[in-house]
């Protein structure tokens, strides 16, 4: 049974800075693609950054400004999601996903984990 477990969310003050992380099990980690997303209250779920089976490319939302940095380790079977200047805007609970080959969008992912709170005090 495939898990994705997330953790690193938390109450943090605008201008920090937090690391997420997202750990895989019960799936060949390093074939698939990884992404990580956000839902904010009353909002849709957002894309927030993807990488590569490898890591060696990734891809990132316009929104973030450079931000966010999304970076994998296969051999722990972990992908990391570091957030930089966050502000209140970013308080949303922040989700990573799998998806076999492919990078993961919101319609097309074949594992979701249970998702971790970000809250961003002003």
């Amino acid at each position: 049974q495939v898990h994705l477990v997330e953790s690193g969310g938390g109450l943090v003050q605008a201008g920090g800075s937090l690391r997420l992380s997202c750990a895989a099990s019960g799936l060949t980690f390093s074939k698939y693609a990884m992404g990580w997303f956000r839902q904010a209250p009353g909002k849709e779920r957002e894309l927030l950054a993807t990488t590569t089976l490898s890591g060696g490319s990734t891809y990132y939302a316009d929104s973030l400004k450079g931000r966010f940095i999304i970076s994998r380790d296969n051999a722990k079977k972990m992908v990391y999601l570091q957030m930089n200047s966050l502000n209140p805007e970013d308080t949303a609970v922040y989700y990573c996903a799998a998806r076999l080959g492919f990078e993961p969008d919101t319609r097309n992912s074949d594992y979701w984990g249970q998702g971790t709170q970000v809250t961003v005090s002003s």
